[in-house]
């Protein structure tokens, strides 16, 4: 065979491997809901963890980047509260709490897929780090028949990595900005939590893509609780494959910016307090959609990937010392006025841990004095198994009406006797 001969087969093989092991995903990569939901029956859709109409006010927002899940709700005239969920889930995640917010203080809030989970499409030719989520907000609150900017427009409230948006869209539009809620907010984790060797295979590029896909797929299919406790494998006995699922396995217990399928098996066995029952299995049913987005949404793999490489996760200090300068204020009385936070955290939380940003953060701020600080009780899971501490912790430093408290204390008593009820024997299995 001649040299050009060789040449050529060598390119061409070269190329072939490429496009096996590193392929090119589509701008726009469709959600469940265009790709999935219409073969389903209506019965079908109704058993799904999470459908289209699990909140009122659902819209598809069509934008550059694909279609936008959003739903809006509560009454028109209440205070306004856009939120942002986390790496792995939907807006699930904050339901519980959004649903509060209006039940119990009238506010209008909107909640959106972010791209590649729930019914939002995925974006595969772009970084998916801040600036992707921060213009995904400006689309939601474009989207709305109401007003939602202007000064002091509306409260932003961020979750795990939607908190590390949260800082960026505050520092980006501080003038929108009435208030900043972060609930075990993303972006100053310690690069040890983190798990240095989980975030070199995913931006290294040394791991094909298509392999680093399907490991990670593996990695998020298995139950989360019980793969915060991986077995250590002997190095010896693993293959290349296995020792690269390992590391993934034992350096991104952080990375669980997940949800767990249950309550977190060891922030239940530290907790003296109980999860609100409905909770529970509101985190329960979470999980399961989780799973079932790993099948059925082409682009969750890949935003999830997307964001271990470039999300505001980690090494955020920058933008953290730019929100620090906003809730201390303006030193030349020239600025803003100074920019209302609240920092909430769950006890026993094993990703966000409270005493590590207690140590890292409240300096950047000069202390408590400046910002609402809040510990509430659970692990990350916290917004949804501890849903009404988190609310009581907003309202405390909103400084909420008597009324509102009420209204949270009757709705958590008519949770408690409804799960007393069902927890009574029925009188067939008496005896």
């Amino acid at each position: 065979m001649s040299v050009a001969a060789t040449a050529l087969t060598t390119a061409a093989v070269l190329a072939f491997l490429r496009w096996i092991l590193y392929p090119q995903s589509p701008k726009v990569i469709p959600s469940p809901l265009r790709s999935v939901l219409p073969q389903l029956s209506s019965d079908e859709i109704g058993r799904l963890d999470y459908t289209p109409d699990i909140f009122p006010g659902a819209r598809d927002v069509m934008t550059p980047y694909g279609s936008i899940r959003v739903y809006e709700f509560g009454p028109v005239t209440g205070r306004k509260v856009l939120m942002v969920h986390g790496i792995t889930t939907t807006c699930q995640t904050l339901g519980r709490v959004a649903r509060q917010l209006v039940d119990c203080s009238g506010c209008r809030v909107i909640l959106f897929d972010l791209f590649g989970r729930g019914f939002t499409d995925g974006v595969g030719d772009l970084p998916h780090d801040a600036r992707l989520y921060c213009t995904q907000i400006l689309c939601a609150l474009a989207s709305s028949p109401l007003p939602w900017t202007g000064d002091n427009a509306f409260d932003l409230l961020g979750y795990s990595m939607g908190g590390g948006v949260a800082v960026h869209f505050a520092t980006a539009f501080p003038n929108l900005i009435q208030s900043l809620i972060l609930l075990a907010p993303a972006g100053l984790i310690r690069p040890e939590r983190f798990g240095v060797a989980a975030r070199l295979i995913f931006t290294s590029g040394i791991i094909p893509e298509r392999v680093l896909s399907s490991i990670t797929r593996r990695r998020l299919r298995r139950p989360l609780a019980s793969g915060a406790k991986a077995k250590m494998t002997s190095a010896t006995a693993e293959s290349t494959q296995n020792a690269i699922e390992h590391a993934i396995e034992e350096s991104t217990k952080p990375l669980d910016i997940l949800v767990t399928e249950v309550v977190d098996e060891h922030s239940a066995a530290v907790e003296l307090q109980e999860p609100e029952p409905q909770g529970s299995l509101w985190s329960m049913q979470v999980g399961r959609y989780v799973r079932w987005m790993l099948t059925h949404h082409d682009g969750f793999v890949h935003a999830f990937m997307g964001c271990i490489r470039d999300a505001p996760l980690i090494g955020q200090e920058e933008a953290w010392l730019a929100l620090a300068q906003l809730v201390k204020g303006s030193s030349d009385g020239k600025g803003r006025d100074k920019l209302p936070l609240c920092v909430v955290l769950g006890r026993h939380d094993d990703v966000v841990d409270a005493q590590d940003y207690e140590v890292d953060v409240l300096p950047l701020f000069g202390g408590r004095d400046a910002l609402a600080w809040e510990l509430v009780p659970g692990g990350h899971e916290f917004p949804m198994t501890y849903s009404r501490p988190v609310v009581r912790a907003i309202f405390k430093f909103w400084g909420v009406s008597e009324e509102a408290y009420a209204k949270l204390g009757a709705e958590e008593a008519r949770e408690a006797a409804m799960s007393t009820e069902n927890a009574k024997p029925s009188a067939s299995s008496s005896s």
